[in-house]
């Protein structure tokens, strides 16, 4: 069994799971959705990734390469989360508006796709995924150690 990927695919579906769960109590609506798709409280990937290079951690130690590997990994993934995946967002947020309003406005002919929102998080978000794969990866090696 690989430890280490076990842990970091485990602290990823928690994070799904609690995405799905934080929209189900805040908006009192199930959105199955929320198990698969990006964006939201706490950042999957952020999770993943933690998860990853905190078992490298444990098993390598932090003076290793591949540590160094993982650890840089993770920087990228959640400074993309927070950046550039944001910002996608945000531009989808405003395409969809503006199809909308042409869509309404040449009403025959001109179909809008929706673009995805969900894309990016919040530095929070990110923080929390940080500190969930890092909650994982400390129970699996330390209560569990392979």
């Amino acid at each position: 069994m690989n430890q280490i990927l076990w842990t970091a695919l485990i602290a990823n579906a928690e994070a799904q799971i609690l995405k799905a769960v934080l929209v189900l109590i805040s908006e009192r609506q199930w959105r199955p959705d929320r198990l698969f798709g990006p964006g939201g409280m706490p950042s999957s990937h952020a999770a993943l990734v933690t998860a990853l290079a905190a078992g490298i951690a444990f098993t390598e130690g932090l003076a290793s390469p591949l540590f160094a590997c993982a650890a840089v990994f993770a920087l990228i993934v959640m400074y993309d989360a927070v950046g550039v995946r944001q910002a996608a967002g945000k531009h989808a947020l405003i395409l969809n508006q503006i199809t909308a309003e042409l869509h309404e406005m040449f009403n025959e002919g001109f179909k809008p796709e929706v673009l995805q929102v969900f894309l990016g998080h919040t530095g929070l978000q990110v923080l929390a995924g940080f500190i969930l794969g890092l909650s994982v990866a400390l129970f699996s090696f330390m209560v569990w150690p392979g």
